[in-house]
């Protein structure tokens, strides 16, 4: 669920949202794939950063990242439970911007591709664990994973879970290292019913070397613009840390 989203806003208007110094500036993606690297933010040094990470979170005990499988989300009922993110869950929150994100809709042998947004189509912000791996080369590597949890009614009828939303009002606590796990756990919650609107769109999402416009789309039904929809493909693994954009 949720392999794929987006961040299609204006450079300036995510850091005014989210509040840090740094002043990245990047084009629009609208159809981001696990190992790319993605736009983390974090707290650092009493304050927040805005930094890249792999989404793929390799836990710091991996000494061979090819032999770990790709873990892109992470349950929120077991993260503070399982070896692999319980010291993530306690001291490396983190958030993941987005302003929209897709979701198949199995339909008999029909693939639907929807996309799920803020009805103003404003910024959100996923809920997410991050790692620092070091390789035994020396190298090092910062990955995320988005956080998951039950479907709300609108996401429950594309798929029984869903990344974790969190209030702007939450952000803060979230990312505070010093607050306590049972505290931060109560923010793990299903999205509100009113926060997102799905939106059927065509089937360019399906492959990953489409990043324009054209993958959010709406869908056309007129019968010279359907075709069968193509399988979504698992995206090759980049160079390590290379460019987001």
């Amino acid at each position: 669920m949720c392999g794929r989203y987006a961040v299609t806003l204006p450079p300036q208007a995510m850091r005014e949202h989210f509040a840090y110094p740094e002043q990245p500036n990047f084009p629009p993606r609208y159809n981001i794939a696990p190992t790319q690297p993605v736009p983390v933010i974090r707290n650092h040094e009493g304050g927040r950063q805005f930094l890249l990470m792999r989404w793929g979170f390799i836990p710091g005990w991996v000494k061979d990242a090819k032999d770990f499988p790709l873990v892109i989300n992470i349950r929120s009922e077991s993260a503070r439970e399982k070896p692999s993110f319980r010291a993530a869950f306690s001291r490396r929150r983190c958030l993941m911007p987005v302003d929209g994100f897709y979701e198949w809709h199995r339909l008999d042998k029909e693939s639907r591709p929807y996309l799920f947004r803020r009805p103003d189509h404003g910024l959100f912000a996923f809920a997410a664990l991050w790692e620092t791996w070091h390789s035994q080369d020396g190298s090092e590597i910062d990955t995320v994973a988005m956080v998951t949890g039950p479907a709300n009614g609108l996401m429950s009828a594309f798929h029984h879970r869903c990344p974790v939303i969190l209030a702007p009002a939450d952000h803060a606590a979230w990312l505070d290292a010093s607050a306590r796990d049972d505290d931060v756990a109560m923010l793990l919650k299903p999205p509100a019913e009113d926060l997102l609107e799905a939106v059927r769109i065509g089937t360019a999402v399906n492959r990953v070397s489409n990043d324009g416009p054209e993958v959010q789309a709406p869908y056309d039904a007129t019968p010279e613009n359907r075709t069968a929809p193509a399988k979504p493909r698992r995206p090759v693994e980049p160079p390590a840390q290379g460019s987001l954009f």
